[in-house]
């Protein structure tokens, strides 16, 4: 095997053993699910911290995280509720909060994998085009 292959070979292997389990440690430590809170009011102040809403706190894309959590006070919980319907859908009303990988991190994972049987594949086919040709010099 020459240099090159051998160095993109070892280059692979050292980008799957670090890559592949960092990304899921760092989804497992940002996550927020509408079980962390105790209070409606609690999720609600992590969601408006960043809107963009990474721990998925609002399913339904309404501004309203974690609905079917308690709220601190029941009358002030009551007088809304009779001002405005609450939606009461599970998951889709934010119960559920995030259960899986970001997007990204299933793309990055199936190109990773790809990356690395194409590798093995390349490493296969090289191999044997050089027995072949040793085998057509003796």
């Amino acid at each position: 095997m020459n240099i090159c292959t051998r160095s993109l070979s070892t280059a692979a292997l050292a980008l799957l053993a670090t890559v592949g389990p960092a990304a899921a440690v760092a989804h497992a430590q940002n996550d927020l699910n509408c079980s962390d809170f105790a209070f409606q009011e609690d999720a609600q102040a992590v969601f408006n911290s960043d809107p963009s809403d990474p721990n998925r706190l609002d399913a339904d894309n309404d501004g309203i995280a974690c609905e079917d959590l308690p709220h601190r006070s029941r009358a002030t919980a009551t007088a809304t509720a009779a001002a405005t319907a609450v939606p009461r859908r599970g998951v889709n009303a934010g119960l559920g909060g995030s259960t899986g990988p970001a997007d990204f991190e299933v793309v990055g994972g199936a190109g990773l994998a790809v990356l690395g049987v194409g590798l093995a594949t390349g490493h296969l086919v090289l191999r044997r085009r050089r027995r072949a040709a040793a085998g057509r010099r003796h």
